[in-house]
């Protein structure tokens, strides 16, 4: 089995294409479970954020692999394959590696050095474990990935590489609003991301925050924790009122279709400007954290109202990584991407060590049964005059040139499986040689095949959209897209 990923993010697509290919957290599983129904793909986790939709899987070969996940994916975004082939990417064997270590880091963000991805990676890891798409394989590279994660941001200056996208958002505020020390501050949603923007609001001197959201515990427990309001939109509180008395809104719910559209800004600027309606209103600056999008883009065009999406935070921070990587910044970047290549090239060279460790049981099997076989003729063929004594001496010599003789290919093997050039020929000629059979110690199931077992999995698959696409067709459709890394060594 082999590490593959698929996937799009901000790098690769425009804002519109990943808004329609976003998937909440109950999706994400869906997916990962649909895409190790495939026959090719045996384990698979999806992470899905702001600014990326990747399923990162184990396969059985390249082209059977992308199929399935291709097909699971445009199963769960409804997207067609037609619409995503010229945003997707696919990273395989060492490349998938790479890109997974360098994207937990932080250094494939659009918030270059961000660490929110780390608990993505987590969540989307304990997601994988409860629903049984993720086995031992996935769960052994995705936590190598989170320590890697961890290093790069605590042995380099990467915490500091750049804002986040709630500061890139909250550096308007002294333009627009006149500061934040001053600014009243209103968080929509209480997640992830809007317990980010809470907690950088409040540190970059905001003191006037309030949250609302519909759940009332997790607006409470969000706001207390800086002294701030919170609000339960279901207890009659219109968010017209919660959005007239807020001079810098932050919204990130995730919900499906618009939380903040044209006519409730509209109501709320009317109420804000009092006696002089909307006209007198103060300004306003409004930050959309979330994919899809929480904010209606009409609202953009009210008068006194300043939106900020992802698209242009997304622009203000390539810029400013650009300048950064120009400056101090360059050296931490440097370093974080050295840790990378070095972690990479460290749990590869384990992986190829250990796949070779079947062989090495089955030649030491072999050897071992030929020396026993040999001792049982000697012993039919001497008979009592061979006591217990000597034939104990006779096996111990046995085995201990059995050992001698295959301590040299042994170490060899293992030395030489690191070398992906020259190791999987190596360990393949002594199979040849030897006429061994590794499969005996063959694995339990693997997740994908766990989970195809299930009958409410087969029942899914059978009528899902993976089923309806032809793998050949499948193939073709997915032939333009980018091959990273390491994808070259598997042969159509």
């Amino acid at each position: 089995m082999t590490a593959m990923v698929v996937g799009l993010s901000h790098r690769t697509a425009p804002l519109e294409v990943l808004e329609r290919a976003s998937l909440d957290g109950a999706a994400a599983r869906a997916m990962a479970q649909s895409a190790c129904a495939g026959e090719d793909v045996t384990e698979a986790v999806v992470l899905s954020t702001c600014n990326r939709l990747e399923v990162y899987s184990e396969v059985a070969s390249f082209h059977g692999g992308l199929a399935d996940l291709g097909a699971a994916l445009v199963a769960a975004t409804g997207v067609p394959l037609v619409d995503l082939t010229d945003h997707l990417y696919v990273h395989y064997a060492d490349g998938a590696v790479e890109h997974l270590f360098t994207v937990v880091c932080g250094l494939d963000s659009m918030a270059v050095g961000e660490s929110q991805v780390l608990g993505q990676v987590r969540s989307a890891l304990r997601r994988g474990q409860e629903d049984g798409s993720v086995g031992s394989h996935l769960h052994g590279l995705l936590q190598r990935a989170l320590r890697v994660g961890k290093r790069a941001h605590s042995e380099t200056g990467l915490d500091h590489a750049g804002h986040s996208l709630v500061e890139a958002g909250l550096a308007h505020a002294d333009e627009v609003v006149g500061g934040l020390p001053s600014a009243r501050v209103l968080v929509v949603g209480a997640g992830a991301m809007s317990a980010l923007a809470v907690t950088t609001a409040h540190r970059l001197g905001a003191r006037d925050i309030t949250v609302v959201n519909r759940t009332p515990a997790r607006a409470q427990r969000l706001a207390e924790a800086v002294g701030g309001r919170w609000l339960a939109l279901d207890d009659g509180t219109s968010l017209e009122r919660a959005l007239a008395s807020a001079d810098v809104v932050l919204s990130c719910t995730g919900a499906v279709g618009h939380v903040v559209d044209a006519a409730t800004v509209g109501a709320a600027r009317a109420l804000r400007g009092g006696g002089g309606g909307s006209a007198s209103a103060a300004p306003q600056l409004v930050v959309d954290l979330a994919l899809p999008r929480d904010v209606a883009p009409e609202v953009g065009r009210i008068p006194g109202v300043v939106v900020l999406g992802l698209a242009e935070l997304g622009a203000q921070l390539a810029d400013e990584a650009a300048s950064a990587a120009a400056g101090g910044v360059a050296d931490d970047l440097r370093d974080a991407r050295a840790i990378v290549a070095e972690e990479a090239a460290g749990y590869l060279a384990e992986q190829r060590a250990a796949a070779v460790a079947p062989t090495v049981v089955a030649l030491r099997t072999h050897a071992r049964e030929v020396a026993d076989a040999e001792l049982a003729r000697l012993r039919q063929r001497l008979g009592p005059a061979l006591d217990e004594r000597l034939e104990a001496e006779v096996q111990q010599t046995l085995h201990r040139v059995v050992a001698t003789l295959l301590h040299t290919p042994t170490v060899r093997m293992k030395s030489l499986a690191a070398d992906a050039a020259v190791g999987p020929s190596y360990v393949e000629a002594l199979r040849r040689l030897f006429d061994l059979d590794p499969a005996g110690t063959r694995e339990p199931l693997s997740a994908g095949e766990a989970l195809r077992a299930r009958p409410e999995v087969r029942t899914a698959a059978a009528g899902h959209a993976p089923a309806a696409v032809p793998v050949h067709a499948m193939r073709d459709l997915l032939a333009g897209v980018p091959r990273g890394r390491g994808a070259a060594g598997d042969a159509p």
